[in-house]
Order: C-alpha cells, then sequence, then structure tokens
C-alpha cells in the first residue's frame, strides 16, 4: 500500500517550488501517493511582502538562490508589488484534484510566479495556468467565482492551521509524521521507510 504523504504548500513560497525534485526522486524510489493542501501564508488582511523591501532581497540573496543553484531549479525574485494572495488560485487547485491534475497544476503556478514573473492572483492568469495543464476554461471561471469553493478553501486553510498544526511551508505530513522545511530526497527516503518498516537503501547519502 502507498504511503501517504500530504503536501503543504504556498504559490507564493519559492522554497515550495524547491522542494519538488526531492519529492519527485521519493516517487520515483518509494511507493509514495503525494496530496497537495493549501496553506496560504498571508491569508487576507494580513499584508503581503514587497519584493523592493530588504527582507526579500536578503532570503533570496543568502537562502533562496543559493538553494536553487544546489536543486537545479532555476527561479528569480518576482516583481509584482506586493506579492499576490493565492486564496484564488488554491480554489481552483480544487477542482484540479478532482481531474487528478493537482500535482501538473501546482507545478505550473509555482512556474509562472518564479520564472515567468507572472501574477498569480490575478483572474486571467489563473486561468490560463490551469488550462495549460488541461482544465477546461469555463470550469476554471466558475470555480473562481464559486462561494463554495472558497468556503472549502478556508475550511482547508483551518484545517492546516488548526488540526495539523503547519505554521510554515513546505511541509510534509508523512504517516502522522510533520516535517518542517525542504529535506533532501535521502532524508524523506529514511523517513519513509523507518515508518513504513521498509528496510532502507539510502547507503550513506546525506541527511
Amino acid at each position: 500500500m502507498a504511503t501517504e504523504i500530504d503536501l503543504f504548500v504556498d504559490y507564493v513560497c519559492p522554497f515550495c517550488f524547491l522542494v519538488e525534485p526531492a519529492i519527485e526522486e521519493l516517487k520515483r524510489d518509494r511507493d509514495v501517493e503525494v496530496r497537495i493542501h493549501p496553506f496560504e501564508l498571508r491569508p487576507d488582511p494580513v499584508p503581503t511582502l514587497r519584493p523592493e523591501d530588504d527582507y526579500l532581497t536578503r532570503v533570496w540573496r543568502d537562502a533562496v538562490y543559493p538553494m536553487s543553484d544546489r536543486v537545479g531549479v532555476p527561479v528569480t525574485l518576482p516583481t509584482v508589488s506586493p506579492q499576490p494572495r493565492t486564496e484564488k488560485a488554491f480554489m481552483v487547485l480544487q477542482l484540479a484534484q478532482e481531474y487528478g491534475r493537482a500535482e501538473a497544476y501546482t507545478e505550473a503556478m509555482f512556474g509562472a510566479f518564479f520564472q515567468d514573473d507572472r501574477d498569480i492572483g490575478q483572474d486571467e492568469v489563473i486561468v490560463e495556468v490551469a488550462t495549460s495543464v488541461g482544465l477546461d476554461r469555463d470550469q476554471v471561471v466558475a470555480a473562481l467565482s464559486s462561494p463554495e469553493r472558497r468556503d472549502q478553501q478556508r475550511a482547508d486553510q483551518d484545517y492546516a492551521v488548526n488540526t495539523v498544526g503547519i505554521t510554515s511551508v513546505p511541509s510534509m505530513l508523512v504517516n502522522g509524521q510533520l516535517l518542517r522545511g525542504v529535506p533532501s530526497a535521502a532524508r524523506l527516503k529514511k523517513v519513509v521507510d523507518e515508518l513504513t518498516g521498509a528496510p532502507s537503501t539510502t547507503g550513506t547519502e546525506p541527511a
């Protein structure tokens, strides 16, 4: 039986994008099923960050760009200011989940923001990203204005915060064990092996 991994992300968090190579290696080497969950870092009315401020510039220089080079995923600090909210993008994630396109949609959303410098808070951008991975345009447009999907997104946010205890992303729930940050593929495989009782085959790979 596949090991379930609940991956909590926000589409404006570069580390959530940079953890993808480790997740992909884990999926290749272990029998796992990944389910993506939303966690909006700064839901309305919390102010979002501005790329021109010192904080983002410093974090990207000291942490994001070095990690980007290490994992081989090119990214650039987006110029969208202030950074977009992601509630609407997550409302469409629900639709992507229903059609088995959540991972493709999530990867495309990260690429739109961190590689193409697009404002993923705008409806038209969300529609283009969603249709690029095979979702129906009319269904996407309907999802963006759906009170039921908005209510579900807020329930999902509440679940992440108050049930799981998510405070930052990326975070992963693996068989009840919460991992925070950007673990290496070796670390992820070791955790899965330990939780499933499988013999570890990670050898001397660094954790």
